[in-house]
C-alpha cells in the first residue's frame, strides 16, 4: 500500500497530503487516517484508496511491528481473523445492498509489498470485464485501474463508506 499501486494511497475529502500514508497504522491510532471506517478488536477497517471495485477495503493490524499473521500469538491471530471475517461480511452486505450485480468477496493476506500485516477485502461484480471477472484483481491493468484519478477514493464513495460502517456496527464482534 505504500507504493500506491494497491491499498490506501488516495486522498479523501481534502485530507492532509501524503503524510498519513507514510504511517497508516500510526495515523489510524492518532485519528488522522481518513480511510478508517471503524476500529476493530485487532486492527482498523479502512476503505481502500482505489475503488475500481467499489467497496474494496483493508484490515490493517493495529501493531506495525506485526509483519505476518504468524507473528501474532494464537489468541490474537484468531481475533484478527475474526475481524477480517467481520469486515468481509460487512463489505458483502453493503455491496449487495448497493449494487445488484455484486457476486462475492475475495479475501487475501499477501504481505509482499507492505511490511505490516493487512488483509485485502475485494468485492467482485458481474459487470467486471469478461476477461477479468474470474481472475485475481492484481491482473487489472496498472495504469488504468491502480494509478491516476479515475478510481481514487473520493466524496462520491461516501455512501459506500457509510454502508460498510453501518454493516460493521450491525455485526457482532469476534
Amino acid at each position: 500500500m505504500t507504493n500506491g499501486n494497491h491499498g490506501n494511497s488516495g486522498n479523501h475529502n481534502g485530507s492532509r497530503p501524503a503524510d498519513w500514508r507514510n504511517d497508516r497504522i500510526g495515523s489510524a491510532h492518532r485519528g488522522e487516517n481518513p480511510t478508517v471506517l471503524r476500529r476493530l478488536d485487532q486492527g482498523f477497517a479502512v476503505i481502500g484508496d482505489r475503488q475500481f471495485l467499489p467497496g474494496y477495503a483493508v484490515l490493517l493490524t493495529d501493531d506495525p511491528s506485526v509483519t505476518r499473521l504468524s507473528d501474532l500469538p494464537r489468541a490474537r491471530r484468531t481475533a484478527y481473523l475474526a475481524d477480517m471475517d467481520r469486515l468481509a461480511e460487512a463489505v458483502e452486505r453493503a455491496c449487495r445492498r448497493l449494487d445488484p450485480a455484486f457476486r462475492r468477496v475475495n479475501i487475501e493476506i499477501l504481505g509482499n509489498t507492505d511490511p505490516y500485516l493487512h488483509a485485502h477485502i475485494w468485492p467482485r461484480y458481474e459487470w467486471e470485464p469478461a476477461d477479468m471477472v474470474r481472475m485475481p484483481v492484481w491482473r487489472y491493468e496498472q495504469e488504468e485501474y491502480w494509478r491516476g484519478s479515475r478510481y481514487e477514493l473520493a466524496d462520491r464513495h461516501d455512501a459506500l463508506r457509510v454502508a460498510i460502517g453501518e454493516e460493521l456496527d450491525r455485526l457482532p464482534e469476534g
